[in-house]
């Protein structure tokens, strides 16, 4: 692990493909509480452990979960798969965040819609049987 101080720093990391991950970007399986999070976690688990086969059976279980409830995923999902394939795990990271954002906004208007529906509800006169 590195962490930040007050002063500026230079790193030479020497290798080739080492996975690096930024704090800001690491999920961690008790903060994985959505299905694109999950997602996103199975990508973050294959990026750093290179060649890890049970994270991409994980993967593809929640994938078919997201596209059966949310089709309109579907070109992020893509665009993860083809990093995935081409090897490009950091590129499959980066969209799957744009997933995790995607659901955000999914799940703030369903909330915004419900919400909505309350007020409506709330707001009808009772009509009085006579």
């Amino acid at each position: 692990m590195i962490t930040n101080t007050d002063q500026r720093a230079r790193l030479l990391i020497d290798g080739e493909n080492i996975p690096i991950l930024r704090e800001k970007d690491i999920l961690t399986p008790e903060t994985a509480d959505t299905p694109a999070k999950l997602v996103y976690l199975a990508v973050q688990l294959m990026y750093i452990s290179p060649g890890a086969d049970a994270d991409h059976g994980t993967y593809f279980n929640l994938l078919r979960d997201i596209i059966t409830t949310v089709p309109s995923a579907w070109p992020i999902i893509e665009a993860i798969n083809g990093h995935i394939l081409n090897g490009d795990l950091y590129q499959a990271l980066k969209e799957a965040k744009k997933l995790v954002a995607f659901e955000k906004k999914l799940l703030e208007q369903a909330q915004a819609e419900q919400q909505a529906q309350q007020i409506e509800q709330a707001e009808k006169p009772v009509s009085s049987a006579a």
